[in-house]
């Protein structure tokens, strides 16, 4: 990683402007249903604590489209943060403004002051340069550890960033930034990607730059239909993006031209609807139903997969394989959580539904690195650049 790191900066009595993601779910009583973000951050924060900095925490949570929402307030994260690091964590009554500033000037060495929502103020996503100049006015040093958010150019990601002497990046931000480039510039091979999710269109430009640095490529999930049409399967009612089936036909001879083996699957289970009641069988792709639709990947591809993660030296996953959501369409997306879970592959998990998956399987803990960041993760791996991540300073 050629980006300064937090590890590089002298922290003591330093107020550290932190921006982090604590965008956590919340049920209707507004209690934390899922710490995980909250959890991710613990080594940077920790390690700004132990450094005796002043510690200011910034982050959005929800969509409150620029107005102040009671039921967004961090309020919540402020309590489960205290009790994650067993300390006091201040609460702002806002992120920018006068009793704010003099809440960062009386920070002592160790204090952790977190700021309200950011988006309760609509020039945080406008990028809007006398807000970004007002955050930055309260801090010395600026740090990213807010990975899921580098994506989107906005005043706490960027905009602050020209205002500050020193941007660095976190601890969880130093580590997905070393283990995604390292996924697009420096793999062990063999490299295998395995991609799911419902459709082509998400995941257009990760193909494309993942047929230039992979060795194989596995297809499941209703985006195989759009390719399993391109070869001219009958595949019923399955999930079928009409419009996209050009590009598949384009990314299929690409696959080909580049020598990358490019596997779709030969068997699934398919229902009669998408609904835990509905009737279901395992038929081969060309025997598929009429009226019924593709709902998971079958034992034959679920084989034929496992076969070249095996033998992988570097696996990315993103995306599941059928609707796992309903647990009798589970079976392909667990086996592949599990495969990969048992490979001796460096192994990379790209956001979203795929967490999830491998949280269901009862595998986290066997993955090296889970990113945290969805949209930011697959842009990355796309080959596109991220703004919060080329606002920080290099080495």
């Amino acid at each position: 990683m050629n980006k300064l790191s937090i590890r590089d900066l002298d922290l003591k009595g330093k107020r550290t402007f932190i921006r982090v993601d604590f965008n956590v779910p919340l049920d209707e009583e507004g209690r934390i249903t899922d710490e995980t973000r909250i959890q991710a951050s613990l080594p940077t924060l920790n390690y700004a604590i132990q450094n005796q900095s002043r510690v200011i925490l910034a982050s959005h949570l929800g969509r409150p489209k620029g107005k102040v929402n009671a039921k967004l307030s961090l309020k919540p994260v402020a309590e489960a943060l205290a009790r994650a690091l067993n300390r006091k964590v201040i609460l702002a009554p806002d992120c920018v403004g006068q009793i704010v500033r003099s809440q960062t000037r009386s920070l002592k060495d160790g204090d952790v002051l977190l700021l309200e929502n950011l988006r309760f103020h609509s020039q945080e996503e406008a990028n809007e340069p006398e807000f970004s100049r007002q955050l930055a006015a309260l801090a010395d040093l600026y740090v990213n550890d807010a990975f899921g958010t580098a994506h989107r150019a906005h005043a706490s990601t960027v905009g602050m960033v020209s205002y500050m002497d020193r941007a660095a990046a976190g601890l969880l931000m130093e580590k997905e930034l070393t283990y995604l480039e390292k996924a697009i510039s420096n793999p062990d091979r063999p490299y295998v990607a395995i991609l799911g999710g419902a459709k082509v269109s998400d995941k257009i430009e990760i193909i494309e730059n993942l047929l230039k640095l992979v060795d194989v490529l596995l297809i499941g999930g209703g985006m195989a239909y759009t390719f399993l049409q391109a070869e001219e399967f009958e595949v019923g009612k399955s999930l079928v993006e009409v419009e996209k089936i050009p590009l598949a036909e384009s990314l299929l001879r690409r696959a080909r031209e580049l020598e990358v083996k490019l596997l779709l699957p030969v068997d699934h289970v398919v229902a009669n609807k998408v609904d835990a009641t509905a009737e279901t069988k395992t038929t081969s792709i060309q025997e598929t139903p009429i009226e019924w639709m593709g709902v998971d990947i079958g034992p034959e591809t679920i084989a034929r997969f496992k076969n070249h993660i095996a033998s992988a030296k570097t696996i990315l996953w993103n995306g599941p394989l059928g609707v796992f959501e309903i647990d009798q369409f589970a079976a392909g997306t667990m086996a592949i959580a599990r495969a990969i879970a048992e490979s001796p592959a460096t192994s990379i998990i790209g956001g979203g539904d795929s967490i999830a998956a491998v949280i269901k399987a009862g595998v986290a803990d066997k993955i090296d690195h889970i990113s945290t960041g969805g949209g930011a993760s697959l842009e990355f791996l796309s080959g596109l650049k991220l703004p919060g991540v080329e606002a920080l300073n290099n080495k």
